[in-house]
């Protein structure tokens, strides 16, 4: 439904794969947007399994700066340093290449981990405060099929959906 006018969320509760599957494709039948369906399940599904929309997401951006980040703190580290307390030795240059390149590697990898570990934080929507509606049955096997961002008229209408389609329960979020 193109024009939800709330935000609040509801879930069918369903057995099986194939009865969730059935779930999601009447929802989209119904003219529900795929961008407002989601699947909830215990085990690793392939994404697609059930018709929702694929996961966008932008962790490749993370190591990245991180790598970036973490190559100039060490540049900027190394040549602070060896500024700060030159020793000059048998006329050698003070900022010297070749002893810079370890402090740069590592500076390197340094912060491109760190901002990995953080962008899977982040990409994982962790810790999840949507205050989506949630079910324990859901890792007792069976499966959950979202319907957020909905109204009063289209949670209803979206309930008699998922109870036609064969959910069990439907599980709501009042709007706020």
């Amino acid at each position: 439904m193109s024009g939800h006018d709330g935000n609040g969320a509801l879930m069918g509760i369903y057995q099986t794969p194939q009865a969730a599957a059935v779930g999601m494709q009447a929802l989209r039948t119904a003219g529900f947007r795929p961008g407002d369906l989601d699947v909830l399940s215990d085990k690793p599904y392939p994404e697609g399994t059930f018709g929702e929309e694929p996961a966008h997401h932008r962790l490749f951006v993370f190591p990245l700066a991180g790598a970036a980040c973490g190559f100039v703190v060490g540049l900027l580290l190394t040549v602070a340093v060896q500024l700060a307390f030159p020793m000059v030795q048998g006329g050698k240059p003070l900022l010297s290449i070749p002893p810079m390149l370890n402090v740069l590697f590592e500076g390197t990898l340094l912060g491109a981990i760190a901002l990995t570990v953080i962008g899977v934080v982040f990409e994982s929507r962790l810790p999840d405060f949507s205050g989506d509606p949630y079910d324990v049955r859901i890792v007792e096997g069976c499966l959950g099929v979202l319907v957020l961002q909905v109204g009063e008229q289209s949670a209803a209408m979206a309930e008699q959906v998922l109870r036609d389609a064969g959910a069990m329960d439907i599980v709501r979020r009042r709007a706020t």
